[in-house]
């Protein structure tokens, strides 16, 4: 590429297009712009990040899904939008305080970026709360009602104070402001009563906090037919804690943190205690956002701006209910206002006719979670850790839920005296304590934990299975794109392919071996981060570049969560412009700005989601004529290829990659939940009621 190309500027009108969302001509909604210079190649990755979530946003609003599960979709986009301002809100916050001057990618500076994020988030919050008012609005009419204590009657209102003083007062503590009693520390994502006291002689008013205790209490409190939020049903008896005192008003707030806390793993001689110290501090992470009811008095306001340190800019007016992120757990079972019930097919592996170890000698297994069950996984390692015959397990951990069945087999495996490897990742956001808990299990079962390689967070899902039969060992091996977490099997799609492959199974040796114990390791199938996964990729698209010039028509079709690398990003474009033609499937964000001439006109961009989150990774290329496909772990951002171990595998039967293809076809023929990236960065959503996921579960159950 010319070193100053520049990408032509977009019309003036476009330029303000991140203001509001907009329909196109024909109808179909389309999302705000993730173009914040006009003028770069590369979209803004926080305006893309919110562009994503407005999509997850349109679920909630169309009419097509049942009315639970637009209430769920409304409440993903708050906990999206939660963990957004707690990573990367306060990455950004903490840039500016550094006095960062680089820009980003797209042109911008820290400073720049967040103002747009501020602008955007504010409209988001209040478009989230709308959506999920118009849904309880609609629940009213089919008897869910979520209402306040208003609504109820006098019997009712009797029966739910007696509830409110036996069962949630005792858990509630009054803390009042005062030269004797400093302000107190507010949690991350607490919810909070603010309380306004009179004054016996006419000064101004006691400010009182009172924590909402979501978590240790359920958020919606049942009375009879009518459902009531629990910060309400304590406002409504919050005299009952100040009893003598005036109650002037309440107000409730939520307070935001940053939670981004980085471990200095260089320093650290025992890397599980620095992880739970710094747990700990990650408690106290500064504020990046205070969400409070329209109406708080000015005082109340400036007291916990000036005690948060807060911006004006970082503080939220809205109409409630805030924490959208709570009515995911709305205590109701109503089939008819939720998704029919889905039950994963369970491939037959033979397990009466020599079990699975058995089936795998035949062939590899491909699984498509979750219309084909998480249990083959799972049967997979019980099988393995009963199997006298089997003399080693060796496994990645990244994310494992509580299913008591995948530590159970790797328990059991250890007591039986097999070797037992449990790579576990204590650095897994949110899941660290969950990561600890189970680390600690192993190690009393006699397993081998291993941390990791300092610097780097193992997000590879592999596991091997070394067995003894006729002949000498053999190896047996799993790689999938999703976590080792049999609930999440169930919510997200994944692959996996189970292999007896021995030159698959030596791959996987070196690279446990290359975890372990440092060794060197070289790889006949395997891409591998932060090793060979770059430049194997980048060699793949080059060879597709020299099929385009030489006529052969290269073409690539990728699938991932994000893309947002710049060198991969470079690639891209350098093969569109050799003439190759580029399709991907990118659930989230995109930094790469498709369909621009003379760039990456020859690169289309969708966006499928749907009743459940697309969460495989699937790289193919052309290759002149004989494709080549692979799946792993790794999306295309710098994190994944230069600070994650991540593990890439080649589909390697030619059955197995017609259905990888397949996959992709079908993918891309979706109109339900799909969505096309424009060259200004806008989402235009595609029209029509072909659902490439409702396809797939069709398939599994004729």
């Amino acid at each position: 590429m010319p070193a100053d190309f520049a990408v032509p500027s977009a019309p003036a009108e476009a330029k303000g297009e991140h203001k509001k969302s907009l329909r196109a001509a024909s109808g179909q909604v389309r999302t705000l712009t993730t173009v914040a210079n006009p003028e770069s190649r590369f979209l803004n990755r926080e305006l893309s990040w919110l562009a994503f979530n407005e999509r997850v946003l349109a679920e909630a609003r169309d009419e097509r899904n049942p009315l639970l599960e637009r209430l769920k979709y409304a409440a993903i986009c708050g906990s999206n939008l939660d963990e957004f301002f707690m990573v990367r809100v306060a990455g950004v916050h903490r840039q500016i305080a550094a006095g960062v001057q680089t820009p980003s990618p797209d042109g911008l500076l820290p400073r720049e970026t967040l103002k747009l994020v501020r602008e955007q988030t504010h409209a988001m919050l209040r478009e989230i709360e709308r959506a999920a008012r118009q849904v309880l609005h609609e629940l009213r009419g089919q008897g869910v009602r979520l209402g306040t204590v208003a609504d109820l009657g006098k019997r009712e209102r009797a029966g739910l104070r007696e509830h409110y003083l036996a069962q949630i007062q005792p858990v509630l503590t009054p803390l009042i402001v005062d030269p004797s009693h400093p302000f107190p520390y507010m949690s991350n994502l607490s919810l909070n009563l603010g309380v306004l006291l009179g004054t016996k002689k006419g000064e101004d008013p006691d400010f009182a906090r009172v924590k909402v205790p979501v978590g240790v209490l359920p958020r919606v409190v049942a009375v009879g037919e009518h459902l009531l939020l629990l910060e309400d049903v304590i406002a409504e008896h919050i005299g009952e804690l100040f009893k003598g005192r005036k109650v002037l008003s309440t107000h409730v707030f939520r307070v935001t943190r940053n939670t981004d806390y980085e471990f200095e793993e260089e320093e650290a001689e025992d890397l599980l205690a620095t992880i739970e110290d710094g747990l700990r501090r990650r408690r106290f992470g500064s504020a990046v956002r205070l969400e409070m009811v329209g109406g708080m008095p000015p005082e109340m306001l400036e007291l916990l701006q000036d005690k948060l340190h807060l911006d004006p800019a970082d503080i939220f007016m809205l109409e409630g209910p805030l924490g959208t992120a709570d009515l995911m757990g709305l205590p109701v079972k109503r089939p008819d206002l939720s998704y029919p019930d889905f039950t994963p097919a369970v491939p037959d592996l033979d397990e009466d006719e020599g079990g699975i170890f058995e089936t795998l000698r035949q062939g590899d297994v491909v699984l498509h979670h979750p219309y084909d069950s998480f249990v083959n996984v799972l049967n997979f390692l019980e099988e393995a850790a009963r199997d006298p015959q089997v003399l080693a397990i060796k496994q990645t951990l990244y994310r494992t839920g509580d299913d008591p069945r995948l530590l159970g087999a790797l328990r059991t495996a250890a007591e039986n005296g097999k070797q037992v490897v449990a790579m576990i990742e204590l650095k897994a956001r949110f899941d660290e304590q969950r990561n600890i808990s189970s680390a600690r299990k192993l190690e009393r079962a006699g397993a081998h934990v291993v941390y990791g390689i300092t610097g780097l967070k193992t997000h590879a899902k592999v596991t091997l299975i070394v067995r003894r039969e006729e002949g000498g060992l053999r190896r047996y091996v799993h790689v999938g794109t999703g976590n080792y977490n049999p609930k999440t099997a169930r919510l997200y799609t994944d692959l996996s392919v189970l292999s007896a492959d021995a030159e698959l199974g030596a791959d996987v040796a070196e690279l446990f071996n290359h975890l372990t114990g440092y060794a060197e390791a070289e790889y006949q199938h395997l891409l591998v981060a932060p090793d060979t996964a770059r430049s194997g990729f980048e060699a793949l698209l080059e060879r597709e570049i020299e099929h385009a010039q030489a006529g052969r028509g290269g073409w690539a079709r990728l699938k991932f969560n994000s893309l947002t690398d710049p060198g991969m990003i470079e690639a891209l474009y350098r093969a569109s412009q050799a003439g190759v033609k580029i399709d991907m499937v990118i659930r989230g964000v995109c930094c790469l700005r498709p369909g621009v001439p003379g760039l990456s006109e020859h690169i289309r961009v969708r966006s499928l989601l749907g009743r459940y989150l697309e969460h495989a990774r699937i790289y193919a290329f052309g290759n002149g004529g004989q494709p080549e496909v692979y799946f792993g772990s790794a999306d295309w951002m710098s994190r994944n290829l230069d600070r994650r171990v991540e593990v890439i595998a080649p589909v390697l039967e030619d059955g197995h990659r017609a259905t990888f293809l397949q996959i992709m076809d079908t993918e891309w023929a979706d109109e339900r939940g799909s969505w096309e990236l424009g060259e200004n960065g806008a989402y235009l959503k595609i029209a029509g009621d072909l659902s490439a996921q409702q396809t797939f579960a069709d398939r599994c159950h004729p």
